[in-house]
């Protein structure tokens, strides 16, 4: 998914409106939660903690909060029993759609992504049956003021790609293995780190008819506001 696609700038402008509605701190908070309770409370020693309190900060999420996720996490108690899962199924026209997922009842959650996948004219499918047109990449999101020089520093870390967005910000690419050393690299080379994370961008696109595009909008709309869904990725390609 292209960091300039249509999908991806509305995601952009959801985060701004769901942050004031508490539901991106909400996912956030389950991620840090899920983080210590896999790999421990300390983010010195716990790179997937490190990069989920990153990202939580560049958030705004409340210091508090975050403390309160880490505890939850480490205490390993029911409210940290959550499952990491993927869906994968078709939406209008045909594009390939994949959520991951954070849930504490699998069934619940497939019931109701089934039923939002019909509601807006898709079918969720079999496990595979999308994931194999999407590539899993690292990501470490960006403040720089020259773009010449952020370049240059992203191919002395070994970053195959670098995009610039409409926020001013930058997406750093790399392979999925090299995502520690990726951020770890930048932030040494004095680069403003905002998060690191995985994404998954499509190998191949669908371009949407102007009849669909709406309904294409849509589910994704409602996969996104759904609480248990953590991000949404498309092959969606939309027209201006």
């Amino acid at each position: 998914m292209s960091g300039h696609s249509k999908w991806a700038n509305i995601k952009r402008r959801k985060a701004v409106v769901d942050a004031q509605k508490g539901r991106i701190f909400s996912r956030l908070a389950r991620e840090i939660t899920v983080a210590a309770r896999q790999g421990g409370a300390n983010p010195d020693a716990n790179f997937r903690l490190a990069t989920a309190i990153e990202r939580a900060r560049a958030e705004n999420l409340p210091t508090g909060n975050i403390d309160r996720a880490i505890a939850r996490g480490a205490g390993g108690g029911d409210e940290a029993d959550f499952e990491e899962l993927q869906y994968e199924g078709y939406g209008p026209g045909g594009v390939a759609v994949m959520a991951l997922v954070m849930t504490n009842n699998r069934n619940r959650t497939a019931a109701e992504l089934r039923h939002l996948f019909s509601k807006h004219g898709g079918a969720l499918g079999e496990s595979g049956c999308v994931a194999w047109m999407f590539k899993r990449r690292a990501r470490v999101t960006v403040r720089a003021a020259d773009e010449e020089e952020l370049l240059l520093t992203a191919a002395d870390v070994g970053a195959d790609d670098v995009e610039g967005d409409e926020d001013g910000t930058f997406a750093v690419y790399g392979k999925p293995e090299d995502l520690q050393s990726l951020r770890q690299g930048l932030i040494e080379r004095g680069v403003d780190v905002v998060s690191a994370e995985f994404t998954y961008d499509p190998s191949m696109k669908t371009e949407v008819g102007e009849a669909d595009q709406e309904k294409v909008l849509a589910l994704l709309d409602a996969l996104d506001d759904h609480d248990d869904i953590q991000d949404v990725f498309t092959n969606a390609e939309f027209s201006e």
